[in-house]
């Protein structure tokens, strides 16, 4: 099974950035846990802040691999292109969040990305990308 996580813009700041709502651990710590956790998924990860970098990841992941975890961080409430990436490939998607978006800023409250998705998971910490990790197994 091929996974990729896609993430959005200031997620490589984990472990550094509002340590309150996202935590202490770098995303690489938390990756190798997962690889470490899943041997038998091929699990790779993508993070750029440039939305068009994001679409062309979503693109061109979207038609080959068996799903992808995609945290579009801010983007999830500005990108319609990114909604539209979801929605033009055949690769299930999870939405994921680490925080609870509806108990935070009403801007937060809405999703470009949900309706295309195959599931959102959000306000687990870190672990909201393992739970989606397991809803593909």
């Amino acid at each position: 099974m091929k996974i990729i996580i896609i993430n959005g813009p200031n997620l490589n700041l984990l472990g550094k950035r509002e340590k309150n709502i996202y935590g202490d651990l770098s995303f690489e710590e938390f990756f190798r846990i997962l690889e470490e956790k899943y041997p038998k998924v091929e699990l790779s990860h993508f993070q750029s802040n440039i939305e068009g970098e994001l679409i062309d990841k979503i693109q061109e992941v979207g038609f080959t691999y068996d799903g992808i975890i995609l945290n579009a961080a801010a983007y999830t409430h500005t990108s319609v292109g990114i909604g539209d990436a979801v929605k033009a490939i055949t690769t299930p998607t999870i939405e994921v969040h680490i925080s609870n978006t509806f108990g935070r800023e009403e801007f937060r409250h809405h999703s470009y990305i949900s309706a295309a998705a195959k599931g959102v998971i959000l306000g687990f910490g870190l672990q909201s990308y393992e739970l989606a990790l397991q809803s593909f197994l």
